[in-house]
């Protein structure tokens, strides 16, 4: 069974990561874990009090196939978790990592994005941070970008996202397709 943590904190975005939360669980049958820094319950931007299944010290590139972030305002007041650690090993084992909006640029702190190709909110989000040094890979206005195990999106594209993070789990298909694509329909001209 596919395993997929989900990395939320305060003021996380909810709507960013449910799409593809429920997709995965209901509709593929994958084991979907919340977690937060240290598995204490966590409040969305729009107010959803969520009590996490772990902490993030449970989170490991050898018992998870994805590990996927969401944007929120952690990052804008200064007190996000630093996902270098995660983020590398999740890399570095070949294992799926995304992040979406704030997240993607969380992203680009940990210097994972620098060799490949990623979008985001805005490449001067990820430019505020020193460790970047992939703006030459940034894909401008992209709602969600795959390389690889590595997913990013701007935080306008929560459908988008979800497709390509199952499409990088190798578990996009008919089923997925259907579902997803129906929440799409909205953005059809």
């Amino acid at each position: 069974m596919t395993r997929i943590a989900i990395a939320l904190q305060n003021d996380f975005a909810d709507w960013e990561p449910a799409l593809l939360m429920a997709a995965a669980r209901y509709y593929l049958d994958c084991d979907v874990v919340t977690a937060s820094p240290d598995g204490a319950p966590v409040v969305s931007m729009g107010g959803l009090k969520v009590t996490p299944d772990i902490g993030y010290d449970a989170i490991s590139a050898d018992a998870f196939d994805a590990l996927v972030i969401p944007g929120g305002y952690a990052w804008e007041k200064g007190v996000a978790y630093d996902f270098t650690a995660l983020a590398t090993a999740f890399r570095d084992q070949g294992k799926v990592l995304g992040g979406i909006c704030a997240a993607a640029s969380a992203l680009a702190a940990t210097g994972v994005l620098n060799t490949v190709a990623h979008t985001g909110n805005a490449l001067a989000s990820h430019q505020r941070y020193p460790t970047y040094q992939g703006a030459a890979h940034y894909v401008d206005q992209a709602p969600a970008v795959r390389d690889g195990g590595i997913v990013t999106a701007a935080g306008s594209s929560p459908d988008t996202f979800a497709i390509e993070v199952l499409k990088a789990l190798d578990l996009y298909g008919p089923e997925a397709e259907a579902e997803l694509s129906t929440f799409a329909a909205e953005h059809r001209g």
